[in-house]
């Protein structure tokens, strides 16, 4: 469970509890004395076992080790592994936006890459990752022939950036291929919080409309929230496609993406030459001049 949804449920309960309380003193006062007692000494145990479950399983200076549980094709070449936790309580401890580090060793050399996890901290006991296989990727086809029970090595949280409810007024996001786990991430955080009204414009570049990795979910919270809105390019789009063809065009970011405004944002992620593509339409466009390393601060965020 979320340190945000935590507050709200405790925050409910504190006030039930007042309420008993406060009728014991009002219709039977000589029971108001035990009462508290009992209600004191729940609280304590609760609050207690509520640190215990909420304490992150990460260390951003220690390696860690999780089992692999289950393993979801979702595309040709891309599926989802889902590594165990060691208790069923547990949470990974990532802040929404940030992501770890895988370790293998691969024909005697350790390799690391960073990976996004699409799961948040609401769910208990696990964490998923959404991982592309490449014909000549390491970590990729390593992780790909896991087992189940077999393990990976991770350290983390890692990153420059941290989501918060209020952060900016507008996203505009642009993602490509399995550069949309970061994007994936914050925007089931945005729409899973009906308090939060950042409003996220996604456009999301792929090479054919099978590589478009978790399409259903991503149609289905911008048909549920009208803050969410996403936008399909394809380069070799089929016959009949209604949606964008060939490279994302300066054309398809004005009409898509948010005017450049102090309380914007424009996320990027995805293959490198992308990424930097983007990062010049972006500028040409009028947002800021992009670091070579992003910071939480800058207009153009590169993952």
């Amino acid at each position: 469970m979320s340190g945000e949804l935590i507050s709200i449920k405790t925050a409910v309960e504190v006030a039930i509890s007042a309420v008993v309380v406060g009728g014991f003193y009002i219709y039977i006062p000589s029971l108001v004395v035990p009462i508290v007692v009992l209600v004191v000494g729940s609280w304590y145990k609760y609050l207690n076992s509520l640190k215990r479950k909420v304490k992150p399983v990460l260390t951003p200076e220690l390696w860690k080790q999780f089992s692999l549980v289950e393993k979801i094709r979702i595309s040709h070449n891309s599926a989802l592994y889902r590594f165990a936790l060691p208790h069923p309580d547990d949470v990974l401890g990532l802040p929404i936006g940030q992501h770890i580090s895988v370790q293998a060793e691969i024909d005697g050399k350790l390799i690391q890459r960073s990976y996004t996890p699409t799961s948040s901290d609401d769910d208990l006991g696990h964490f998923d990752l959404v991982i592309k296989t490449y014909p000549n990727g390491n970590i990729s086809k390593w992780i790909d022939e896991l087992k189940i029970g077999e393990k990976i090595t991770v350290k983390g949280p890692k990153g420059q950036f941290k989501y918060r409810p209020g952060l900016v007024r507008a996203f505009g996001m642009i993602a490509g291929g399995t550069g949309i786990t970061p994007m994936l991430q914050i925007i089931r955080a945005i729409c899973k919080n009906p308090y939060d009204k950042t409003r996220v414009s996604l456009i999301f570049a792929n090479v054919t409309v099978d590589d478009i990795l978790l399409k259903d979910e991503l149609d289905s919270l911008a048909s549920k929230h009208e803050n969410f809105t996403v936008f399909y390019t394809l380069d070799k789009p089929p016959q009949g496609w209604t949606g964008g063809s060939g490279f994302v065009t300066p054309e398809i970011i004005e009409k898509y993406c948010p005017k450049p405004a102090q309380d914007v944002k424009i996320l990027l992620c995805g293959p490198l030459p992308m990424v930097s593509a983007m990062t010049k339409v972006c500028e040409s466009l009028g947002y800021e001049k992009a670091r070579s390393v992003s910071k939480l601060e800058d207009q153009i965020f590169k993952f």
